[in-house]
């Protein structure tokens, strides 16, 4: 039986990496750590999204991993992925979910397609209403080659399960759009670098990449940025952050992870592989400095 939590209370969401054995199989003794770290910290966990290869990943493998994250009984929310382009597939899987004592759904724009206004609002409005749970819309251009409309927020704000948005598309003038087309959905940023400038706009927290490695730092910087007492963390949580970006996500959060003996391996599901990366002086860096915080 799912535990009822205000979504709300949680400011930081971790995108979290799915871990492998040498075989390719899911790890799931380290999943189990992983989610542990997280419960630590107090953060919410996305499970499924593109941090955890979640397109890379079979509809088998989707199901075991949150069936067993579930069966741990973390003490923070869950928040499962959607996403894909095809409506009456993505429908099964929240169906599938609704079953399960999960706490919200993300839910991203159809890949490839590129709709426009109407279909984006036919599309999240068919998932919002088969969904049991809390929504969070996505946008995230960069990665389904469209962006949502502000017009397509605003005519799904009243909708019951629309609780927020996560805006990645890196734009702070798209992020001040959403805010007024539906000025009550709570908005997280889904850039971690650019939580500062969004939580100064309004935002009420951040979907994070960072805080796979980072957990208790991130939960703390997330902080203190809704405060608006972080000036001092600012620009060393900045280079910090580029770090993992450097080539394709989730490639260099992986390899600081084994870095970190966090990961026993840093192994991803093709197309991405740990080889991309070649430099590890800034992750390295970035790691050393980011742990020293007080």
């Amino acid at each position: 039986m799912n535990q009822n939590y205000n979504l709300n209370d949680y400011p930081l969401w971790t995108a979290l990496i799915t871990p492998f054995d040498p075989q390719d199989n899911i790890d799931f003794v380290t999943l189990a750590s992983l989610v542990a770290d997280q419960v630590e910290a107090n953060n919410g966990i996305l499970l499924l999204g593109s941090t955890g290869e979640g397109l890379a990943l079979t509809l088998e493998e989707h199901k075991s991993i949150v069936e067993f994250v579930c069966q741990l009984q973390p003490k923070v929310p869950l928040m499962v992925a959607v996403g894909g382009s095809n409506l009456k597939q993505q429908q099964e899987w929240v169906s599938y979910c609704n079953q399960l004592p999960i706490n919200a759904f993300l839910l991203g724009t159809p890949l490839y397609a590129k709709p426009g206004v109407i279909g984006q609002t036919q599309w999240f409005e068919a998932l919002l209403t088969d969904s049991n749970f809390p929504c969070m819309l996505y946008n995230v251009p960069g990665r389904s080659a469209v962006a949502i409309e502000p017009q397509v927020v605003k005519d799904l704000s009243h909708h019951k399960n629309l609780w927020a948005m996560k805006e990645a598309s890196g734009d702070i003038s798209k992020f001040e759009a959403f805010r007024s087309a539906a000025p009550e959905l709570a908005i997280f940023s889904g850039d971690d670098a650019l939580l500062p400038y969004f939580a100064q706009a309004g935002a009420k927290g951040l979907v994070s990449v960072a805080a796979n490695a980072w957990p208790q730092q991130t939960s703390e910087f997330v902080r203190k940025s809704l405060q608006g007492t972080n000036p001092n963390l600012f620009q060393t949580w900045t280079q910090a952050v580029n770090s993992l970006f450097a080539v394709a996500n989730p490639i260099p959060v992986k390899v600081l992870m084994k870095q970190q003996g966090r990961l026993p391996l840093s192994q991803l599901r093709p197309p991405l592989t740990h080889l991309e990366l070649t430099d590890f002086s800034a992750i390295e860096l970035a790691n050393k400095n980011i742990l020293s915080w007080q």
